[in-house]
């Protein structure tokens, strides 16, 4: 091959080269990374244990005991909590319940009330009125992320009754 021939193809490859690279081009898009996170709350599984008020016998009086719940809501989280006895005395507002009898229910018709409270066995009522806007009078807090324990107190003012055993269910509602 003689220099020019080879001159010339090697100008040939590196003008079609350019040509090449010369139309070549970048198209850039964008798109986001998108998440609604909702705000959440759940009463932790097994941390509302019974409150245990006896053996006592019948002359006892302001037998009392107390138990944690556990409630776990989303950071920043406004929540109301609401106690709910399914027997009730003096209705779910006061905080009131009534314990029937577990085994002789038939032939024991009597219901021993108890009351439940907030921050103590003489503390403040804690009923069933709070709502997803308001305290009423259940227990308001901010949610953490993590679980935030509440002392649940109740008290039997009287043992005077049937001697038997006695239970009733409470139901812990979290409104946010």
């Amino acid at each position: 091959m003689t220099p020019v021939i080879s001159t010339r193809l090697i100008l040939f490859c590196t003008v079609f080269s350019m040509t090449s690279l010369a139309n070549a081009a970048t198209a850039n898009g964008t798109f986001q990374v998108l998440m609604t996170i909702q705000k959440a709350c759940t009463v932790t599984a097994g941390s509302a244990s019974n409150i245990t008020l006896g053996p006592v016998n019948t002359t006892a009086t302001n037998t009392n005991g107390s138990n944690t719940i556990s409630i776990n809501c989303s950071k920043t989280t406004p929540y109301f909590i609401g106690l709910a006895p399914s027997t009730t005395n003096g209705g779910n507002t006061t905080g009131g319940g009534a314990m029937s009898s577990v085994a002789n229910s038939a032939t024991n018709t009597d219901k021993v009330p108890y009351q439940l409270n907030q921050t103590s066995a003489t503390g403040p009522v804690w009923g069933n009125t709070a709502t997803a806007t308001s305290v009423g009078n259940g227990v308001a807090s901010i949610g953490t992320g993590q679980g935030q324990n509440f002392t649940v107190y109740a008290t039997a003012p009287s043992a005077n009754f049937t001697p038997d055993d006695y239970a009733d269910v409470v139901t812990v509602t979290v409104n946010y």
